[in-house]
């Protein structure tokens, strides 16, 4: 990846709904050379999809919840696998530090987030867990 590369991924990270003659004309580029590059960054995997941001209070009575995991031995990859199969997972972090995983949950209400962390915990492969529940935003 180029320096082109970074700048149309910091674009496209920005807002992936630009066009691309939006983007073409940000970069400085033509239109067909946004084109070739995003295809090109998707066929190599570095682009793997688009998403939406919401606000973080355009869902005001979404729980959301961070969990900070400890895996036992070698056990990673498969306590990767199990926690992509949960449905409240919206974000799985590897880390260092005292912590193994960091995971975003989240959930409709704090009985929901009570039945997802009982599946979490019956994962096997997790030595520890401590889940903190998210209060407020102040920046994205």
């Amino acid at each position: 990846m180029d320096s082109l590369d970074h700048q149309l991924i910091g674009l496209l990270r920005n807002d992936a709904r630009l066009s691309v003659a939006a983007l073409a004309h940000k970069l400085q580029v033509s239109r067909g050379t946004v084109t070739n590059r995003i295809a090109r960054l998707e066929d190599q995997g570095i682009i793997v999809g688009y998403t939406v941001r919401l606000r973080p209070d355009a869902q005001p009575n979404e729980i959301r919840a961070w969990t900070s995991i400890a895996v036992e031995g070698n056990e990673t990859r498969m306590v990767i696998a199990s926690l992509l199969g949960e449905p409240a997972v919206a974000e799985l972090h590897d880390t260092n530090g005292r912590w193994d995983l960091l995971v975003g949950l989240r959930a409709a209400n704090l009985t929901e987030l009570s039945t997802v962390l009982e599946r979490i915990r019956l994962i096997k492969g997790i030595q520890s867990s401590e889940t903190s529940i998210h209060l407020q935003t102040y920046r994205v």
